[in-house]
């Protein structure tokens, strides 16, 4: 059964170019693993700087290896160390 991933970050508007290589890698890394199936990045309207990407994969397996690994592991710590908190992650499945 497929999982949606909500990751859950806020991005002051002064980081955001700092912010995209990270992101960028991220994504190239994410593209190859096994069971991933798409993601797209969402900005909220009403409160600025509040964003979810939003990741589908084929199985929750399939996410646990790839939020497991080293190399996830190393740019997300980049990332967090960049906003100066933790990405929240919440893990969903269909009814």
């Amino acid at each position: 059964m497929t999982v949606k991933i909500a990751i859950k970050r806020y991005v002051p508007k002064e980081k955001e170019k700092k912010l995209l290589p990270l992101i960028r890698q991220l994504r190239i890394l994410t593209n190859r693993q096994k069971g991933y199936i798409s993601g797209e990045t969402l900005r909220r309207i009403d409160k600025p700087g509040e964003t979810v990407v939003i990741s589908t994969w084929e199985t929750g397996e399939d996410w646990k290896r790839w939020f497991s690994s080293p190399e996830r592991a190393e740019v997300q710590r980049k990332i967090d160390a960049l906003l100066g908190h933790e990405t929240q992650y919440e893990v969903y499945t269909h009814i």
